[in-house]
C-alpha cells in the first residue's frame, strides 16, 4: 500500500449520507463475478461478512508466517512442490515460502505504520503476532478508513499466497450440506488436505467466504439446517469421507455407525451412510 493521504476518517465517517457498497475483498470478487456487493455497515467501508473475514485473516497471518518459515529449508516441508516458486537443485531453500513471509511482514508493517502515524501512537513490537494484534485493536478505526477496502484486499491476498505455498496439492472435496448460518443459502463443502501441517479439514461455504470452520470447530456444531431452511435432499456419505471429515480412522466410523444405528445403503459393494445420522452423531461426539 502507499501512504499518500492524510487522515480524514472522522470527517468522512460523520458526513457519509446513506448506505454505501462494501469495498472489501469478498464483495469485490462478487462484483467481478457479476453479483451485487453487500452494503457497508454504518460508519464503515465494509459489510459484516468482509469485516468478519478481515478479522479472521488478520488472526491467521502470524500462524501462516510461522508455517511458511518451517518450509524455508525444506526440512519440514509437507510436499515436495510449492506454488509460485521452486527450490534450486542442490539448494534446499523454498523461495516461494520466503516470498510469502516477506509479503506478510511487509503488509502488516505498512498498515501498522499507517495507524501509528495517523493516530499518533507508538508502533507495536516488530513481530507478525504483535503487529496483527495491534491492527485488530484498531480494527474499528480501520474499517471506517478510506483505505479499508485496500487493507481487506491486501490481507486476503497474503492469506491466499501463503496457503498456496503451505498446501499446494489440490484438496479432496466432500459435500456437507446447506450452510448452517441462519439466512445463508450457501452450500457447505469439506476440503480435505492429504497430509501435511495445519488443519486437515476445512468446511467452507460457497456463498459467503466468512462462513468457514476447521474440522475441530465443525465438530462442535450440530451441522443441521437452520429454521429458515427447508429439509435438504438426502445425501449419503462413505466411511472414508466421514473419517476424513472427523479426523478419525475408518474403523471408528464403522463402530459409531453400529452403535448409533445409522441408516445405510450399499452401492456397487460399498456402504454409504445417511448424512443426517452422521451429523446427529457428530453433535453427540462434540
Amino acid at each position: 500500500m502507499t501512504h499518500g493521504f492524510k487522515d480524514n476518517t472522522d470527517t468522512d465517517r460523520t458526513t457519509t449520507i446513506g448506505p454505501t457498497e462494501c469495498e472489501g475483498a469478498a464483495c469485490l470478487r462478487s462484483v467481478a463475478a457479476g453479483r451485487t456487493p453487500e452494503l457497508a455497515v454504518a460508519g464503515s467501508r465494509l459489510c459484516p461478512n468482509c469485516r468478519l473475514r478481515l478479522t479472521h485473516d488478520l488472526r491467521r497471518l502470524p500462524r501462516l508466517h510461522e508455517e511458511c518459515g518451517q518450509l524455508l529449508t525444506g526440512a519440514d516441508r509437507p510436499r515436495d512442490r510449492t506454488s509460485g516458486g521452486a527450490s534450486v537443485p542442490g539448494l534446499p531453500f523454498n523461495t516461494a515460502a520466503a516470498e510469502a513471509r516477506s509479503e506478510i511482514t511487509g503488509t502488516l508493517r505498512s498498515w501498522a505504520a499507517l495507524v501509528a502515524e495517523e493516530r499518533r501512537l507508538g508502533a507495536p513490537r516488530d513481530t507478525p503476532a504483535q503487529i496483527a494484534d495491534f491492527l485488530l485493536t484498531h480494527s474499528a478505526w480501520l474499517h471506517a478508513h478510506r483505505a479499508a477496502g485496500e487493507l481487506s484486499v491486501e490481507v486476503a491476498r497474503c492469506v491466499r499466497r501463503a496457503r498456496r505455498v503451505i498446501d499446494p496439492a489440490p484438496r479432496r472435496r466432500i459435500p456437507v450440506g446447506d450452510c448452517v448460518v441462519p439466512g445463508c443459502a450457501g452450500t457447505l463443502t469439506a476440503a480435505v488436505r492429504p497430509g501435511g501441517t495445519g488443519p486437515a479439514v476445512e468446511v467452507c461455504c460457497d456463498s459467503e467466504p466468512a462462513h468457514r470452520w476447521s474440522g475441530q470447530e465443525w465438530m462442535r456444531r450440530e451441522g443441521r439446517p437452520g429454521p429458515e431452511h427447508t429439509e435438504p435432499a438426502v445425501r449419503w456419505m462413505s466411511a472414508r469421507d466421514i473419517a476424513a471429515l472427523w479426523g478419525v480412522a475408518p474403523g471408528s466410523v464403522y463402530r459409531r455407525a453400529s452403535e448409533d444405528r445409522w441408516r445405510r445403503r450399499a452401492v456397487n459393494g460399498r456402504t454409504y451412510y445417511h448424512e443426517q445420522d452422521v451429523h446427529a452423531s457428530s453433535a453427540t461426539r462434540a
